[in-house]
């Protein structure tokens, strides 16, 4: 893993506040969780120890995995199930499928 720079998260104004503390991140829904593991990176970068992660909703498999990877407890809510494809998996994408039509709209058509 690279440092929390690639996903745009730093935290060099509490650098000095949480290095050598334990933390948790708190995030209200993770789905890929990018966003959990720039921070997860940045912290570490900080000197902090993160021993856990929150959320309200869990999509899909991805923090799971991640929490088992990195041996953190993760508590939430809510597990939802969620697929999230890259463009070459998406089976809207192979049959050419807009993502305004999948979502129940036509940029196309002028609105009322």
């Amino acid at each position: 893993m690279g440092s929390g720079f690639e996903f745009g998260i730093t935290y060099r104004a509490l650098r000095g506040e949480i290095r050598g503390k334990r933390v948790a991140i708190v995030n209200d829904v993770i789905n890929a969780g990018s966003a959990v593991r720039g921070t997860f990176a940045d912290l570490k970068n900080c000197g902090a120890q993160p021993i856990a992660i929150g959320a309200l909703a869990v999509l899909g498999q991805a923090a799971s995995q991640f929490n088992a990877d990195k041996k953190l407890t993760l508590e939430t809510i809510a597990f939802l199930p969620n697929e999230v494809w890259t463009p070459s998996e998406c089976p809207l994408c192979a049959r050419g499928v807009p993502l305004a039509d999948a979502l129940g709209s036509n940029p196309s058509k002028p609105s009322d």
